[in-house]
């Protein structure tokens, strides 16, 4: 089912249908009230001004205006407060925007030529869609498999571009039922104008029924379940398990607290934080250990990884203290576990293709 055709009014401005868009659509016209209000004033002021002027016969020619100070004044100070409070308001508008509730819902997205992949929090997956419940925070992880996609809900005014190789997010609260577009707003290949969907907004329980499906639903694991899986099957268990003299830093209550790395510096242990770890683990060495752990690039890809990343972040809580590094060094355990083998792909491991 297609969005429903817009009326007149909606051709050149959709709908509002989050509380983003409660926020933004009066900066908006704000902005352009002020620009049209100076551009029909300056340009009246150049036709009257021309022709009350003009150059006639007869006529002698006008002494100088040598300036007035309280003139010039005036029109440099209130251009000034208009601008500024452009700033201000867009400022507050723009941090909103940038700072998603704790409780928010995340949903991961995926892009890639030419479609969106959609997974929700409880495993079950949809592509080119977005159900969404009315009334609820949602936030989104997205990242792409191949080049830059822009994910864009004109009803919502929600723009984020997605890259490959680092994740971005973006957040809403939809405040209106009903099938909305959804675009890629970034050129990404010959079939960049096929890459669009519609977002689902329905009643709380209805969304809920629908999140649980019926008898027909292939249901997947959720993101941690699915993540502890390749957990184990990678071998991640061996050097990561928690336990004095392991090969690696234990894994417990390290997302979204800062770690000590090598080099005496700190990081925030993010989602792109995980992700560099789990490619290109050499980039940040956690202090009191060595880099002994493989990259696991062309091994995992972008939907395992998200995987990955939601178990360990399953493993962490917000009240839980900040995990620190030992100061030196762990004493070696009475039989060292072996060094771990280069990766190998395992059974199931296959990358996900829409």
């Amino acid at each position: 089912m297609e969005p429903p055709k817009p009326s007149w009014t909606e051709i050149l401005f959709p709908p509002r249908a989050s509380e983003y868009a409660e926020l933004m659509d009066p900066l908006y016209w704000y902005i352009h009230g002020v620009v049209f209000f100076f551009t029909i004033l300056i340009f009246a002021a150049i036709v009257f001004l021309g022709w009350r002027y003009r150059r006639r016969k007869g006529h002698q020619t006008s002494t100088a205006v040598h300036g007035s100070l309280p003139l010039e004044i005036l029109w440099s100070v209130v251009p000034l407060l208009i601008v500024m409070t452009m700033f201000f308001w867009g400022a507050r508008v723009f941090y909103f925007g940038r700072s998603p509730p704790a409780d928010a819902m995340e949903i991961l997205v995926t892009g890639k030529q030419w479609m969106w992949r959609i997974q929700h929090p409880n495993g079950r997956r949809e592509i080119n869609t977005l159900h969404l419940p009315l009334g609820e925070p949602v936030k989104l992880t997205m990242i792409s498999e191949d080049v830059i996609h822009s994910f864009y809900i004109p009803a919502f005014r929600q723009k984020a571009d997605v890259l490959p190789g680092k994740y971005t997010y973006l957040w809403f609260t939809p405040t209106r039922e009903g099938v909305f577009h959804l675009f890629c707003a970034e050129y990404c290949g010959t079939q960049h104008s096929l890459m669009r969907g519609t977002v689902r907004v329905m009643k709380p329980e209805e969304y809920a029924a629908w999140l649980v499906g019926d008898d027909t639903t292939e249901m997947a694991a959720t993101p941690a379940e699915a993540g502890k899986r390749l957990f184990t099957e990678l071998g991640c268990a061996t050097c990561h398990s928690g336990v004095r003299g392991a090969i690696g830093p234990s894994l417990e209550n390290v997302y979204g607290h800062e770690v000590l790395l090598a080099d005496g510096s700190r990081v925030m242990a993010d989602d792109n934080y995980l992700r560099e770890s789990i490619l290109a683990p050499g980039a940040k060495i956690v202090a009191g250990y060595s880099n002994r752990m493989p990259t696991f690039a062309g091994v995992v890809n972008e939907t395992q990884l998200s995987q990955l990343i939601a178990y360990v972040k399953s493993l962490s809580s917000a009240s839980a203290p900040p995990a620190e590094a030992p100061a030196a060094p762990p004493p070696p355990p009475e039989a060292p576990a072996p060094a771990p083998a280069a990766p190998a792909r395992p059974a199931g491991a296959a990358p996900i293709e829409g």
